[in-house]
Order: C-alpha cells, then sequence, then structure tokens
C-alpha cells in the first residue's frame, strides 16, 4: 500500500510515525517543499516547543479553536492532550506543566522534539522528500471505482495534505476536485500602531489587561507586551486570532480599546481612583501608581489623562479624575497593519470542514483522501492548542487509515 503525505510538518510526521506502526508493509513517503522537515515545530514557543495545554483554563473548546471547535471536540475523543502527555512521555520526553497552563519538554529545547520524531520516521523507514513541492492534487477512478489521488505521475492509493495554508495557493492545489475552500488569512499576529508614542514604552509588560475591537464584541484578556511597533503578548495575540477575519476585511484598520485594568469597569475604576485621592491627597500622582501597572507606563497613561506630572491627588478634581479612569478602562490605540507572529504563525481558512467526514478525516467526496493538520479550516490561540490539533488530527487520519484498510 503506498501513502502520500504532502508536507513534512507537525501533523504530517506525526501521523507518518502511527501509520507505520499500525500498516509497517506500507510505503510512506512525505513531500515537503522546504529544505528541512519540520521547520515550524524547531522554532515554536520560542524555540521551547510548547507541545500542548492543560485546557484547565478553557471553558469551551470555542475559546482554544475559534474556528473548528466542534470537529475537535470529535477528533479529541481518539486523541487529546492527555493521550499527547503520555505518547511524548512514552517516547521519553520528560514534559512541565507551567502556571500558565502550556505543556513544554522539561528539556526546553524544540530540536528534542524534531531529532525524536527523525529518528523515529528513520527507525520505521518512512520516506521524506525534501525540496519536494506538490502542486496539485488530482483524482481519478481506478477499476475497483475508489478514488485513487495523482501527485504528478505518483498514484498512490492513500493521500494526507497537511501543512501551513498559503493563501493563494491551496485551492490550486485542489484545484478539480470540487471542494469548499474557505480563503485564508493570517492569525496569531501582533498589531502596529504606527502613529502611537506609547511605542516608546517597548519592552513594557502588564500581566492582565483586557483587549477590544471598537465596534464589534471580540474581546481578548491576559498579559500584553509593548513593541517598538505596537502591541503584542498574549492577549493582543488572543484577540487576532478571534477577529482574524473581521480584521482582514478591513484590511487591519480598526480601534484597539485597552482596559489596564483588567477588565474593572469604568465606576469600579473611578471609585478606586477617589479614594487613592482622599487617602494620598499631597502624594504626587505619577509616584503612586497600581502596583499592577508599571512606573512609566502610568506616567504615560496619566500624562495621556491631561494630568501633570506635578499635580498632586488633591488636585486632580473631578474632571482630571474621570479623565484617568477613562484612559485606564477604556484607552483607545489606532492599528493600521499587522505583524506576523513568527514563531507560531498560523492562518485561519483553507479546506472547509463541510468536505471531510469528522469521525475519520477522510474526503467525502473522494474516498482515500483525508486531511490533517492546517490545511483544514482549524486554528487556535497561542499556548499550544495549535500543536494539539495537529497531533489529534494526524493521529485520527492514521487511525482511520489503517482501519479502512
Amino acid at each position: 500500500m503506498k501513502i502520500a503525505i504532502i508536507g513534512a510538518g507537525a501533523a504530517g510526521c506525526f501521523c507518518a510515525i502511527e501509520l507505520k506502526r499500525r500498516l509497517p508493509y506500507a510505503i510512506v513517503d512525505i513531500y515537503e517543499a522546504g529544505n528541512k522537515p519540520l521547520a515550524k515545530v524547531a522554532i515554536t514557543g520560542g524555540g521551547r516547543c510548547n507541545l500542548t495545554n492543560s485546557f484547565e483554563s478553557i471553558d469551551n473548546l470555542k475559546e482554544a479553536y475559534p474556528r473548528g471547535d466542534k470537529l475537535m471536540r470529535k477528533v479529541f475523543s481518539a486523541f487529546d492532550n492527555r493521550d499527547t502527555w503520555e505518547w511524548f512521555e512514552n517516547e521519553g520526553v520528560k514534559l512541565v506543566l507551567q502556571d500558565d497552563h502550556c505543556v513544554f519538554p522539561a528539556s526546553q529545547d524544540a530540536m528534542q522534539i524534531v531529532n525524536l520524531f527523525l529518528t523515529r520516521m528513520r527507525q520505521l523507514g518512512v520516506n521524506i522528500l525534501t525540496r519536494h513541492k506538490v502542486d496539485s492534487v488530482k483524482s481519478l477512478m481506478d477499476e475497483y471505482d475508489a478514488t485513487v489521488v495523482t501527485i504528478g505521475g505518483y498514484h498512490p492509493k492513500t493521500v494526507i495534505p497537511g501543512g501551513t495554508v498559503i493563501p493563494g495557493r491551496t485551492g490550486d492545489l485542489f484545484e478539480g476536485l470540487d471542494l469548499e475552500i474557505v480563503p485564508p488569512v493570517p492569525s496569531l499576529f501582533t498589531f502596529n500602531l504606527p502613529s502611537s508614542p506609547v511605542r516608546d514604552l517597548m519592552g513594557t509588560v502588564v500581566e492582565d489587561v483586557t483587549v477590544s475591537l471598537a465596534g464589534t464584541r471580540f474581546k481578548a484578556s491576559g498579559p500584553l507586551l509593548i513593541t517598538h511597533w505596537g502591541m503584542s503578548g498574549p492577549a493582543v495575540l488572543k484577540l487576532s486570532s478571534y477577529a482574524a477575519r473581521y480584521l482582514a476585511e478591513v484590511r487591519y484598520d480598526s480601534t484597539l480599546l485597552v482596559n489596564w485594568c483588567g477588565g474593572v469597569d469604568l465606576d469600579s475604576v473611578r471609585s478606586t481612583l477617589q479614594r487613592n485621592a482622599v487617602k494620598n491627597p499631597l502624594k504626587l500622582i505619577i509616584n503612586s501608581h497600581p502596583e499592577y501597572i508599571p512606573s512609566r507606563l502610568w506616567t504615560y497613561l496619566v500624562t495621556k489623562s491631561k494630568i501633570r506630572e506635578d499635580a498632586r491627588w488633591a488636585e486632580i478634581g473631578p474632571k482630571g479624575l474621570n479623565r484617568l479612569a477613562e484612559t485606564l478602562s477604556n484607552d483607545t490605540y489606532h492599528i493600521k497593519g499587522q505583524s506576523r507572529f513568527k514563531e507560531e504563525f498560523v492562518t485561519c481558512g483553507g479546506v472547509s470542514l463541510t468536505n471531510i467526514n469528522n469521525k475519520t478525516l477522510e474526503c467525502v467526496k473522494h474516498p482515500g483522501l483525508y486531511f490533517a493538520g492546517e490545511v483544514l479550516d482549524v486554528d487556535a490561540i497561542t499556548g499550544g492548542f495549535n500543536l494539539q490539533a495537529a497531533w489529534s488530527t494526524g493521529f485520527l487520519a492514521a487511525v482511520s487509515i489503517a482501519k479502512r484498510t
């Protein structure tokens, strides 16, 4: 039996290993356009490889998977984050769970994962063909009235496309198969704030903020990092994921709202400031910042609220107090463009989930064609959720193929 896998990424390589363990006599070829397999895995998580997540902070899968949560619920019944933990530890990789619920190898080295996969694939006899770009996948019918998917002149019985969805490429790859393709757009990116002086505070981190987009329901919370180009950090990355399609539609030109107080409402912020003014009337405002707001940022926010740097709390007055409360709870910035978050680059879009059997990941119209990984219209927020989708879909595709054989 011949099986072709398109893309030597996380899903493709994981699928190949599981396939060969179930079908040791199958010929499994991986076609990779790039120079190296698992190139993205090698840099994910800042080179530490955020393998998965405990999911303890997730009440609903929709929070982690803005697109594809229903499919992931089905897929997780076959292979979930607990299975992932067990799989890697059985392979000799000791894992650690961080306070933020992210799971990493104890070595904190993504190359341990890359080398593990390369070693297992070599031992099992998986053929990895780098610099082999697949331009199209076509479907024919053989003498058994079954689908034969053709890659160039090669006719494997089973094909598993995976890998990163590249805008403009996905539709071309499956042209002629009559599949519904959701146009891919970037997800997980940082925000450019080209006209904002807040960029002078680059390197500043606030551990608990809430960010949203004006005029929408998109909202996210978590740490925020100010950069030399704008804003990044988990809160911004989550918001970019939730609002990926909306931001693409408005051409990344929108208004960002920042609540520097972790989502505390305007009235509560105003009351806190009022109590502080009564308690410390002679203190300089810029010298008595909340502990969760770094001093440089506090000075910036006070100045932005049109309050003198030498003003004391007794001098702030009702209008000054209202302006500061508004800035702290509803600060505004103009987004103009997005920057790729290279370590976690993900797209939303790809092969529509209407094309597949969600119990097997097999194409409904073309038996023998399976989908796994980012080629599917499934994507997640940062925190190990995208790699978990890769392991889970790769595993289910392998199991389904083995059962079908």
